[in-house]
């Protein structure tokens, strides 16, 4: 008996451990094209189908990167253009979302702010990068700024979106039962624009890595953009490469990470 009830108390042991290789095996699966990719890219150098001029082979990067992460320059570069990103990002969190929801719940709100943002929303934010500059110059408060432009636009028009799109009959019911306007948006608009917001922080995620290189790809004087400009004027394909790698793999785990903690927010909606 005592045998039995141990061989029983096993079987959901091994099941789950089943079950978690399974969808280890299934993330892994995910990403194969990734992994394809970088064997197509090795065996173009090595089969001489592209120039090393050109495109460096992968384990030449990989030297490259090892170097310049043994050499301080790639991690004291990465943390300031992080920093800058991380700020921009997050004071257009601060600004979009409650600017894009007092849109959608007041009207003179609205009547003030939307016309400029459906007019900055579409304009190329690179093309502010020179006036921005003037006004700030090289330092990290210029880069800021242009990121917090870029991202906050985004940010806005997902909260009004999200907002006005929360179910009239919740918020009727919520005023029938007495509860107040600034009570109902608490309680009602919020948790429903909340999906809609948190998929406007993951889009502005992406803009701000890419507004953070294409600002120090031209006017700075440190970050990984800077990195990426300095490296490809002086030749040195193969670490501008492995700069260029480490800010895709950057991305690739901000938006990961992010979309971890997007499902974990959003659970109570399973």
């Amino acid at each position: 008996m005592a045998l039995e009830a141990i061989a029983a108390t096993a079987r959901p042991a091994r099941l789950r451990d089943r079950l978690a290789s399974w969808r280890l095996l299934a993330g892994l699966w995910r990403y194969t094209p990734l992994v394809l990719l970088l064997l197509a890219w090795e065996g173009a150098t090595r089969f001489g189908l592209i120039s090393p001029l050109v495109m460096p082979s992968l384990d030449h990067v990989t030297a490259a990167w090892w170097n310049l992460l043994a050499g301080g320059d790639l991690v004291s570069n990465a943390w300031v253009s992080l920093a800058r990103g991380a700020a921009g990002l997050g004071l257009s969190i601060v600004v979009g979302v409650p600017l894009g929801i007092l849109m959608a719940w007041f009207a003179p709100v609205r009547v003030v702010f939307n016309p400029l943002v459906q007019a900055l929303y579409p304009m190329p934010k690179s093309a502010l990068i020179p006036v921005v500059v003037l006004w700030l110059g090289f330092g990290s408060a210029s880069k800021i700024l242009l990121i917090f432009i870029g991202c906050m636009l985004p940010m806005t028009l997902s909260a009004f979106n999200g907002a006005r799109g929360a179910e009239q009959v919740l918020i009727w019911s919520a005023r029938s039962l007495g509860a107040s306007r600034n009570r109902t948006l608490v309680e009602v608009v919020l948790p429903s624009a909340l999906p809609e917001i948190l998929a406007g922080i993951r889009t502005a995620i992406a803009f701000a890595f890419v507004l953070l290189v294409s600002t120090e790809l031209i006017a700075a004087r440190e970050g990984l953009g800077y990195m990426i400009g300095w490296l490809g004027d002086g030749g040195a394909y193969d670490s501008m490469f492995a700069v260029v790698l480490t800010v895709s793999a950057l991305g690739f785990a901000a938006d990961r990470l992010y979309l971890l903690l997007m499902r974990r927010v959003l659970r109570w909606r399973e």
